[in-house]
């Protein structure tokens, strides 16, 4: 999988992705403390209300960065977005009011919302060969992964020695080495968009008018279901349910990202024997079952038994999300034009965001009003319901078919054959319904 890192210019974008996520980790921690000084027992309800206000800026900002950065310069794009990120965070330790953490956690964010679906559209430009593309998406999933345990780690390293002020100078360096990684990769021309009538439309419209991309949406919220369950009340179930020192959270949170980092080595051999549907359709069906584990944990009135079986559940979790999660680059990439994948991107970015602001404030709230025991019922409903209709939306195809409505150089027609009526392929073991969604 790390043969990937020897094009150059993905190991330079790769790089700049890596530490600009662990200047975030740094922040995240910053922020933590920061508000901790500002509003005392309070802090959670501002850290609450600065999670929300990032999501809304997910939301709101990346339909519209979507609608144009498909003509605006890639690079210009994301140098810009490092540079405003950058300067975000200079400013975040000289803040005195909680409203000006929420001002500048949406600006940050605004950035990060211009940043991610550009730099996840530009990879599969850079890797057009499908089998290094997968491999970048598991390295990825990885780089998220590894940020989350390496980042607490490294700032309670650093909080040893400094104050948590200082953590924000490690974010400023971070997003300025990651646009001067950026500026130093050689990216490639960009695709041309197609003309009229020769493509379909872009953004949100464009993204939910392909059935396996509304399929992909209705899997995001089943991801974002049970992520929310493992971020918002993993403290609750290890101090409240299980009884154990806040030692044991970050235990807890490691498990998660084990589960999800065992499945991300795992999938590029696996995915190029079977289809993106064999894997990701099963995977968030697998959410509904762990659902029922953590139910079976929460209802016990005791046990030992129920510190490694929450360990698993949460291992699972984070397994199922990830088989769910690192496929999605390749579904996007066969779904649309080269030309349209950073709207489409954008578009993805935005909806599963939206997703995850619906479930955060509900496993949160449920948790503090019902009980854990309606929370788990609630949020592994709706990651049923969520699956069942993915499966729905994403029919398997027939193994040979004709297209007559896609114009030429679509990513679909790679390996087509030009017939009087169209042109007409096979994927025969490997069909994964790519033609549900062109139609």
């Amino acid at each position: 999988m790390l043969a990937v890192l020897r094009h150059r210019t993905y190991r330079h974008l790769f790089a700049a992705q890596v530490i600009a996520l662990v200047g975030t980790g740094l922040a995240t921690v910053a922020l933590g403390l920061l508000a901790y000084d500002l509003a005392g027992a309070a802090a959670g309800s501002v850290l609450g209300t600065a999670l929300a206000i990032k999501m809304v800026a997910y939301v709101a900002v990346a339909p519209a960065v979507g609608a144009i950065a498909d003509r605006l310069p890639r690079r210009a794009l994301m140098v810009t977005a490092d540079l405003v990120r950058a300067g975000v965070a200079v400013f975040l330790p000289f803040v005195d009011s909680v409203w000006q953490v929420y001002v500048l956690v949406f600006l940050l964010q605004s950035a990060s919302a211009v940043f991610t679906p550009t730099f996840q559209a530009v990879i599969p430009d850079v890797l057009p060969e499908e089998r290094a593309y997968t491999r970048a998406l598991s390295m990825s999933r990885l780089a998220y992964d590894l940020e989350s345990l390496f980042s607490p780690a490294l700032a309670a390293a650093l909080l040893s020695v400094i104050t948590y002020n200082w953590l924000f100078t490690g974010t400023v360096l971070g997003f300025l080495a990651s646009a001067a990684l950026v500026v130093s990769a050689v990216l490639p021309e960009r695709a041309a968009r197609p003309g009229p009538g020769g493509g379909r439309r872009s953004g949100v419209r464009g993204f939910l008018a392909v059935p396996r991309l509304r399929a992909l949406l209705a899997l995001d919220l089943a991801v974002a279901a049970a992520g929310a369950m493992v971020t918002v009340n993993s403290v609750v179930y290890v101090r409240d349910v299980l009884g154990l020192s806040e030692g044991a959270v970050p235990l807890a949170l490691g498990a998660y990202g084990a589960g999800s980092m065992v499945v991300a080595l795992a999938l590029p051999r696996l995915l190029d024997r079977v289809p993106d549907r064999a894997v990701m359709l099963p995977a968030a069906l697998l959410l509904t079952v762990v659902f029922a584990g953590l139910g079976a944990i929460t209802a016990a009135s005791g046990g030992a038994w129920r510190v490694p079986a929450l360990l698993g559940v949460w291992a699972a979790f984070g397994a199922a999300c990830s088989a769910v999660l690192t496929p999605t680059g390749r579904l996007i990439r066969r779904s649309v034009p080269a030309g349209e994948r950073t709207a489409a991107f954008a578009a993805q970015f935005s909806l599963s965001h939206g997703c995850w602001l619906l479930t955060y404030p509900l496993a949160g709230w449920l948790g503090a009003t019902a009980g854990l025991d309606w929370t788990t019922l609630a949020l592994g409903a709706i990651a049923l319901a969520a699956a069942l209709l993915a499966v729905r939306l994403w029919p398997a195809p027939p193994a040979t078919h004709v297209h007559s409505d896609l114009p030429l150089g679509h990513p679909h027609l790679a390996d087509a054959l030009r017939v009087p009526t169209g042109w007409r392929h096979s994927h025969g073991r490997l069909t994964d319904g790519l033609h549900a969604g062109l139609r």
